[in-house]
């Protein structure tokens, strides 16, 4: 294994990371926090669980520590309290920002009652502010705004989720799923509008771009995230929208990895939880002296949230067909399930589930596998009886 192994960033991707090389790496990380599961942040916002139940132990992590600046030339990061680490490896796992819009009212010091939700922090600052009929209004209705709102539902709260897309979570689910997803959040009292554009803040309250106003006790930005790479631009790497990595998860630098959402990988950027895991373990092997490649992830995008009214949908690939495409679906509207797939020729390559993932699991491994579909009825990929 190589010597004075040193990860910036406790995050998904640097902590399996770590776990996975044992004890002989040094963790810096920014937050206080022990590491811990960002999947399930929505579910300490509704309440369901403390903070302490989604943390991940067996991590040794310099806690509070934010790397400033990489000396390249005697292979040292620099940090906030002054303090120095040598490196002989440097792991850049560094993740992502919120992204903040571009909207009148909103500088580089968020308003009073305007929260991120990225962190734990922000979603402890949120269940400090929400209450039972507070208004608030979540902007974003891709997966983290979709999550947040329900959550702040669960908490008694009165939501508006404005989308500026045609339909919630437009990247990953298609009409029919995204329609089901969208009434299932009205039964729960949010209020969604979508092909809403946001104008601007005022205070928390929320100005459209037809000049109406949603009053608003606390505002959530959930538009999106930015790969965190200012330390690698300054420090010469080879940046695009991510850190740009080979196939060992190599940055232009040799003794610098990077890996988790601030990596690009074959002009690929992430974002998930699933690709940063893969990283992390591909990087661990040859960390270890052990061969191993990183070619990309077929990443699947799974969302399940408990308690009154539990939401489960999973969606991979292409969700819209071509022309030529085989598509079958299946649709319960009573119990709110959806299940679609889209084969191309003898392939699998997408498919989007709703409120029953019973087959979610051997889909995936087909269309993970990318090989030939067997000579079956296409209605037995989705379970069908």
């Amino acid at each position: 294994m190589s010597k004075d192994i040193v990860v910036i960033g406790s995050g998904t991707a640097g902590s399996r990371l770590a776990r996975q090389l044992g004890t002989e790496v040094t963790v810096l990380g920014e937050e206080q926090h022990a590491p811990y599961n960002r999947v399930l942040l929505a579910e300490v916002l509704a309440g369901r669980y403390g903070a302490d139940v989604i943390a991940q132990p067996g991590t040794a992590v310099r806690r509070g520590v934010r790397a400033v600046r990489i000396d390249r030339a005697d292979r040292i990061v620099q940090c906030d309290d002054g303090s120095t680490v040598p490196y002989g490896t440097l792991v850049l796992a560094t993740g992502s920002n919120s992204f903040l819009p571009p909207l009148r009212g909103l500088g580089h010091e968020l308003p009073d009652g305007v929260h991120p939700f990225r962190t734990l922090d922000d979603c402890l600052a949120l269940s400090a502010a929400v209450r039972p009929g507070t208004r608030a209004v979540v902007i974003g209705g891709g997966l983290l705004g979709v999550s947040a709102a329900r959550a702040l539902a669960l908490r008694g709260a009165q939501v508006v989720l404005a989308q500026q897309g045609e339909r919630l979570m437009e990247r990953q689910l298609d009409a029919e799923a995204s329609a089901l997803l969208r009434t299932h959040l009205t039964d729960l009292g949010v209020e969604v509008h979508t092909e809403c554009r946001v104008r601007g803040l005022r205070g928390t309250d929320v100005e459209l771009a037809d000049g109406y106003i949603l009053a608003s006790d606390l505002t959530v930005l959930a538009c999106g995230a930015r790969p965190r790479t200012g330390l690698a631009l300054a420090a010469g790497l080879d940046v695009r929208r991510g850190i740009v990595v080979d196939d060992e998860l190599r940055t232009s630098d040799p003794r610098i990895h990077a890996i988790g959402d601030c990596a690009e990988h074959n002009g690929q950027v992430y974002g998930l939880a699933g690709p940063a895991l893969e990283q992390a373990d591909a990087l661990a092997e040859l960390l270890s002296g052990r061969p191993a490649a990183y070619t990309g992830t077929r990443s699947l995008t799974r969302l399940t949230l408990n308690g009154p009214g539990p939401l489960d949908l999973a969606a991979f690939g292409e969700t819209t067909p071509l022309p030529g495409d085989d598509v079958i679906a299946l649709a319960d509207a009573t119990r709110g399930a959806y299940r679609k797939v889209v084969v191309r020729g003898d392939r699998l390559v997408g498919g989007v589930l709703l409120g029953d993932l019973t087959s979610v699991g051997e889909l995936a491994r087909t269309w993970e596998g990318d090989e030939p579909l067997p000579s079956t009825p296409l209605f037995h990929l989705l379970g069908g009886s």
